[in-house]
């Protein structure tokens, strides 16, 4: 408990400089704790500490993992999600922050559909154009735009992104400033705004901030080190 209350109020400060840095109000920023591979304990002794933003990556863990947790809690989505998760998911999740494609946009929208609700989406965008990272390109997130946002059980709050890893956080800023100037083209075809922008995990969250991010992924700096694919 003791380091998680250190490694949260670091993760604080640093918010808050960043912020400082970029003439941005701390409270523009969401910090979504990342709790994969986390136990309902640790989450709750989280939430004792004021953390009511959770994010899992796995469906199946999250189905059995949040009934055991606060029931106060909101929880995100932030993984890869597949077509055949997609009813869970709309029982679990307040937003899901990882949509890649059309048909996934489809099914989704049947499975809330079905569940006689709205869920607000991300779409997640590969801006580095990594073969290794999901994700529209920027080019078929403009092309496929308009057939998501006529999708009536699907609303779009923004975009979402990972850069690539580096030791350097420095580096991961050209990939969020693509993803902040094409929210700005992806508004001027909507003619909406578009409020969020999930960007930024433990190594680059600072950058991430400083160039627009409304929602930062952190895991590895709250929890500690975890055997698992890089989502935070």
């Amino acid at each position: 408990m003791s380091d998680l209350a250190e490694n949260l109020a670091s993760v604080r400060q640093r918010i808050a400089a960043a912020c400082d840095r970029a003439a941005r109000d701390p409270a523009g920023v969401q910090l979504l704790a990342v709790s994969k591979k986390v136990s309902p304990d640790t989450v709750e002794a989280a939430a004792q500490l004021g953390l009511r933003l959770f994010g899992e990556n796995r469906v199946q863990e999250a189905k059995a993992k949040i009934p055991l947790c606060p029931g106060h809690l909101r929880w995100h989505f932030i993984g890869h999600l597949q077509s055949n998760k997609c009813r869970d998911a709309a029982a679990l999740f307040e937003m899901i922050h990882a949509l890649d494609s059309l048909p996934l946009a489809e099914e989704l929208n049947a499975r809330c559909d079905q569940a006689a609700r709205t869920l607000p989406v991300l779409l997640e965008i590969n801006v580095s154009g990594e073969s290794s990272k999901h994700g529209f390109s920027p080019e078929t997130a403009l092309r496929d735009l308009a057939a998501i946002n006529a999708l009536p059980h699907l609303a779009i709050h923004g975009l979402m992104t990972m850069a690539p890893w580096s030791p350097i956080a420095e580096k991961a800023r050209p990939h969020f400033r693509k993803l902040r100037e094409l929210r700005t083209r992806c508004e001027d075809a909507l003619g909406a705004p578009l409020p969020e922008l999930s960007m930024g995990m433990s190594g680059d969250f600072e950058v991430a901030i400083e160039e627009g991010a409304t929602l930062i992924r952190i895991g590895t700096a709250l929890f500690g080190e975890r055997k698992t694919e890089a989502t935070d």
